[in-house]
């Protein structure tokens, strides 16, 4: 990431144990951390689905990436938690940006009414040739009456999105491994 002290501009400067950069020349020390980011399983109530569908079967919310990384393969819902944001903020918003719909929050309730989150994973993810090393916490809602014309895609980064029952999932298509993970966890498979 430095090739030259950012501080002093030495080249002597190191990458040590795979999270600090030190210069010895003048001090300089940086962590390079994770970054925080969110994603979020939305349940579509089979009732609910398209009307004409009663099968019984609640339906998942998937993107289709609109841009690389993983162009064309299955995505959920979030993002990067922004500075000053907490995980649940930066969801929220990244609902909002990318598909057009947040779940309504009851007055006076806070976002943590109505997200719940059941896993997290790190992942590493690579976006023009800079690796972030982040830590994914996967949240879950459920979205009733849902449709997909009621969403309003983020054209830059969706392509689409997908309403999937389970069994329909093809986990050869999830563009990370993390959100496999998340995904297999919300629906308690096992590997």
């Amino acid at each position: 990431m430095f090739n030259f002290c950012p501080s002093c501009a030495s080249k002597k400067i190191k990458f040590e144990e795979g999270k600090v950069f030190r210069c010895p020349d003048c001090g300089f020390v940086y962590y390079h951390n994770i970054a925080a980011a969110t994603g979020c399983i939305i349940s579509v109530p089979s009732s609910d689905h398209l009307q004409v569908v009663r099968d019984g079967a609640e339906r998942l919310l998937f993107l289709v990436r609109g841009k690389e990384p993983a162009v064309g393969k299955l995505d959920l819902p979030g993002g990067f938690v922004d500075v000053g944001e907490g995980a649940l903020e930066g969801l929220y918003r990244e609902l909002r940006e990318e598909i057009g719909w947040t779940p309504p929050v009851p007055d006076g309730a806070g976002l943590s009414s109505v997200f719940r989150l059941f896993a997290s994973f790190s992942n590493v993810y690579e976006y023009k040739n800079i690796k972030y090393n982040t830590c994914d916490m996967y949240f879950s809602v459920s979205a009733p009456g849902l449709r997909p014309e009621g969403l309003r895609l983020e054209q830059a980064e969706v392509a689409g999105v997908r309403f999937l029952k389970p069994e329909e999932i093809d986990f050869n298509q999830f563009a990370f491994e993390s959100t496999k993970r998340a995904v297999k966890s919300y629906l308690r498979i096992l590997d």
